[in-house]
């Protein structure tokens, strides 16, 4: 909500109040006709706290309905799991069907004595910091591919062998990328790569660094594997080179293991110049196609594990990829009916949903499914993704 015309009108009146009665104060004599100006500073500052009082009222009120929402979705979430546990049949009200509350109270106005800085966006790490880091902390420079189609190429033939299906990895690809992002496409600099990064989310299905450090903590053993065998059937030169790469990853995966294997752990290491690091390996030829699809495949073998039985569609999958493994799959399986009468905001944490205006804008688990599949339909068809599903037939 925009500050009225009163509000308004009495901060413009205070900032010209405010440069009189400072002129006045330097002159040797008071001039004339500035008194009812030095006069408005106090009638500006009782408006404020009047204003600030019916804000701080208002947003309180919110902050108290808000916070008993959120929780009741917590408590929920820990109901359905528990029930889930011992093989109990979930019911609609298991879900909040309420959607959040939102303020709708006076802005918090500002304080005409303190001038307004605009808050400083921290610095988001690119693609240049993460080879910077991967020289500086382990001495590796990625195996950077000749084009994208050469990686394109080789993250193809990893999706295939993992057994995703290539309607899953062509759809994804399109709503993770745009349809026609590069390997190292990071988000916000989807169309500009000089452009501010939004998260450190990179590649063809946008793992935060978060992820990276996850994956190669929880996976990095199977990657060394598939190095190793791809060894014997290398050149000389090439033999060497990867050797290197195999002893590089070891470190890599000792670092990431230095840590309960936890999110929360993972996200801190991944803050660090070790964990950007480790990020730049979805640039490398040989280990990028591996990250960017063992993303998904996780999401594929929770998926099983919680014995889902059909193939997940690429939107289905996404909704894993969105609000967590956990979250999604309480999503997919949802019964039909259910789907547009549930809120989006029972996947999330707050400060998540908060971040997520597609999931603010479509609110249920219907419209947000429905949201990405147009979505997947559109972008498809552009010229990346058309020609990763050529290399998937």
């Amino acid at each position: 909500m925009n500050i009225g015309p009163i509000y308004r009108g009495t901060l413009f009146s205070l900032a010209a109040g405010i440069v009189l009665v400072s002129a006045a104060l330097r002159a040797p004599v008071a001039a004339q006709g500035t008194q009812p100006m030095a006069d408005s500073a106090p009638a500006a500052m009782e408006q404020y706290r009047r204003a600030l009082d019916a804000y701080e009222q208002a947003h309180a009120i919110y902050a108290a309905a808000a916070s008993a929402y959120w929780h009741e979705i917590a408590a929920k979430r820990g109901l359905r799991n528990g029930k889930r546990a011992h093989g109990e049949a979930l019911a609609l009200d298991d879900y909040v069907l309420a959607q959040p509350p939102v303020y709708s109270g006076p802005p918090k106005p500002p304080n005409p004595l303190e001038p307004e800085v605009p808050p400083q966006r921290p610095y988001v790490p690119v693609v240049a910091d993460f080879l910077s880091a991967a020289e500086r902390e382990f001495n590796f420079a990625p195996q950077l591919p000749q084009s994208d189609d050469q990686f394109k190429r080789a993250y193809a033939d990893a999706a295939l062998g993992a057994g995703l299906t290539p309607d899953q990895v062509v759809r994804i690809y399109s709503f993770e990328a745009t349809g026609n992002g590069s390997y190292d496409v990071e988000a916000g600099r989807e169309f500009n790569k000089h452009a501010r990064a939004i998260t450190t989310a990179l590649g063809y299905n946008q793992l935060l660094a978060t992820n990276t450090v996850e994956i190669i903590a929880e996976d990095g053993s199977h990657f060394l594997t598939e190095l190793q065998a791809r060894d014997a059937s290398l050149p000389a030169d090439r033999q060497r080179a990867l050797a290197s790469k195999i002893e590089v990853l070891r470190r890599m995966i000792a670092f990431a293991r230095s840590v309960p294997d936890a999110w929360g752990q993972h996200e801190m290491l991944a803050n660090t110049e070790k964990g950007l690091a480790v990020h730049a390996l979805n640039l490398d030829l040989d280990v990028g196609p591996l990250l960017q699809t063992q993303k998904l495949l996780d999401s594929v073998m929770f998926a099983r594990r919680k014995g889902f039985a059909r193939t997940l569609s690429a939107a289905e999958l996404e909704m894993m990829n969105l609000t967590g493994d956990g979250n999604g799959f309480d999503m997919v399986t949802m019964p039909l009916p259910w789907r547009d009468k549930v809120p989006t905001a029972n996947f999330f944490q707050p400060s998540g949903y908060a971040d997520n205006p597609v999931a603010q804008r479509n609110n249920t688990v219907a419209k947000l499914i429905a949201a990405t599949n147009a979505r997947m339909d559109e972008e498809s068809r552009k010229p990346g993704a058309e020609e990763l599903a050529s290399l998937l037939r």
